[in-house]
């Protein structure tokens, strides 16, 4: 009895933070840091998956040019330059994950159909876009995963976007709980690391065409509105 009683109370407790998730949370985790024009807007890689299951698209402002920013995406990668986040975490997971702090010219030719393995069970990624300066658009060999870079000039600084689209066809309930609750804050968690590595690092190499406030924030060129990264 005492056990049923605890699992009920451990359910009626997940139920709860489920519902408290989504309904206070969800948004804030998908979209930390975009503007809403950012969100609605079409990107590279959005048609390699039509009907995902779920959609995260964060932003950041860089105070420098897109053509500073470009080397630090195109040498993302375990055994590259990194992913610019949690490196005890990632290799936690056996990714070999070294972050960079220079730019390396050993992997700046990335070209579209390379792949990159992330782990010895994990998917393999391919580039299936690529314009310089602009965009940079990963998808896994099944078809699950699709993640795209864009880069936007904006009031003489530039937003770095990226959007994950997912699809967990087939999923139990269980495995789609399991992946809103977990592994999307987890994700925000890691993505938020990465995308404040790569305005840092871009943001000291290239002092001298910093083109934003010290602060790094820029403004909407269309309402005016406050587009940071750091909320």
């Amino acid at each position: 009895m005492r056990t049923v009683a605890i699992g009920a109370a451990s359910a009626s407790a997940l139920a709860g933070l489920a519902i408290t998730y989504r309904a206070f949370w969800r948004t804030r985790c998908l979209t930390w840091g975009a503007a809403a024009e950012e969100i609605a807007r079409v990107m590279p890689g959005d048609e390699l998956l039509v009907d995902p299951d779920i959609v995260t698209t964060r932003a950041i402002t860089i105070g420098t040019a897109a053509d500073a920013i470009w080397p630090w995406l195109v040498q993302l990668g375990p055994g590259r330059g990194g992913a610019y986040t949690y490196d005890w975490l990632e290799n936690m997971l056996g990714l070999d994950m070294h972050s960079a702090e220079q730019i390396l010219p050993q992997f700046q030719n990335l070209a579209i159909g390379d792949d990159l393995a992330l782990g010895k069970s994990g998917p393999r990624m391919r580039v299936a876009a690529l314009e310089p300066e602009h965009a940079l658009v990963f998808a896994s060999d099944d078809g699950h995963w699709v993640w795209a870079f864009g880069l936007y000039p904006i009031d003489g600084a530039t937003r770095l976007v990226s959007r994950n689209r997912i699809a967990l066809t087939g999923s139990s309930k269980l495995t789609r709980g399991f992946y809103q609750l977990v592994m999307e804050p987890g994700s925000l968690l890691m993505e938020r690391k990465m995308l404040l590595g790569i305005k840092q690092r871009a943001e000291r190499l290239s002092p001298g065409r910093s083109l934003a406030g010290s602060n790094g924030t820029a403004k909407s060129a269309s309402r005016g509105t406050p587009l940071t990264g750091a909320g």
